[in-house]
């Protein structure tokens, strides 16, 4: 009986593929993977004769990819970066304990990064690997322990633990705040308002929540990256809704300046995601723990 086992690939025939593809040429390949031409291209046609497809056409010395070698190549070179990823993480864990942790960009390195000494000196035994992730995806897949999630307590196959709320609040450069006076929140809305192309309706929630009523809330500039927005409010381009914890660093070198004192709580929070098999994971809930320890209590008023 023939099992689904006879369908995974030998790496060996995936590197074959995907050099000669690359180079577009078995000589290169071999020279590339220090096998003879005719090796490469027996690897090639047993993989081919394997998925049941011909995956190269050969043009005079070359070969090209067909149509079907075309679609192939994309889910090869994934699959050899998925191998060499887990190879590399199990050698970095030989000696020591890794947690592997996705994070919002912003966050990891204005909020997270900053504070992780604290963390490493506690716990000295620990290896982090980080890396961005903007939206959710499938951490078991992906091979991540954990997530920092920006948005609802939504994550198929996992567990959202609460972290804490998000706070805005009107910052700009000093220089910009010199220039007119800013007595009352219908003063703001003459601008410019710097937006965040993702969140095209918090000047507007600001404003109604600020009891204003005003056409402008939706003008001025965008940016799709909150560290391009920081940057252009530092550089002086207008007003921006921040959150508190990215600008810590600016309002304390006073680069920045909170324009208005009328913070706003987003209706979305930032999350701590769990695959459901580590919930009971040691290492994912001493970080959880620590970051709570972090944020502290609640801010009152």
């Amino acid at each position: 009986m023939t099992t689904a086992r006879t369908l995974i690939p030998d790496l060996g025939k995936l590197q074959a593929f995907e050099s000669a593809a690359r180079h577009g040429s078995i000589t290169q390949a071999g020279k590339e993977l220090h096998l003879t031409q005719s090796a490469v291209s027996r690897q090639i046609r047993e993989l081919e004769a394997q998925l049941g497809l011909l995956l190269f056409e050969r043009v005079r010395q070359r070969v090209v990819l067909s149509r079907a070698g075309e679609k192939f190549l994309p889910d090869a070179r994934r699959l050899l970066a998925q191998s060499e990823a887990a190879m590399l993480r199990a050698m970095a864990t030989s000696q020591t304990s890794q947690l592997s942790l996705a994070t919002l960009p912003t966050f990891g390195s204005r909020w997270l990064v900053p504070r992780l000494p604290g963390f490493l000196a506690r716990h000295p035994g620990v290896t982090l690997s980080l890396a961005s992730r903007s939206a959710p995806f499938d951490l078991e897949e992906q091979g991540f322990d954990a997530a920092i999630h920006y948005g609802q307590p939504i994550w198929a196959n996992a567990d959202c633990r609460y972290v804490c709320q998000e706070v805005i609040v009107p910052v700009a450069s000093p220089d910009f705040l010199a220039g007119g006076a800013l007595h009352e929140p219908a003063s703001l809305a003459a601008g410019p308002l710097l937006h965040l192309s993702t969140r095209p309706k918090a000047w507007a929630s600001w404003f109604e929540a600020s009891g204003v009523d005003t056409a402008s809330a939706y003008q001025g500039h965008r940016f799709d990256q909150f560290t391009m927005l920081i940057e252009a409010t530092v550089a002086g381009m207008g007003l921006a809704l921040l959150p508190r914890y990215l600008v810590e660093k600016e309002l304390r070198d006073k680069s920045l300046a909170v324009a208005m004192d009328r913070p706003l709580e987003t209706e979305n929070a930032y999350y701590f995601v769990v695959p459901l098999r580590m919930k009971a994971d040691p290492l994912t809930n001493l970080m959880f723990e620590w970051m709570i320890e972090q944020i502290g209590p609640p801010r009152q008023g």
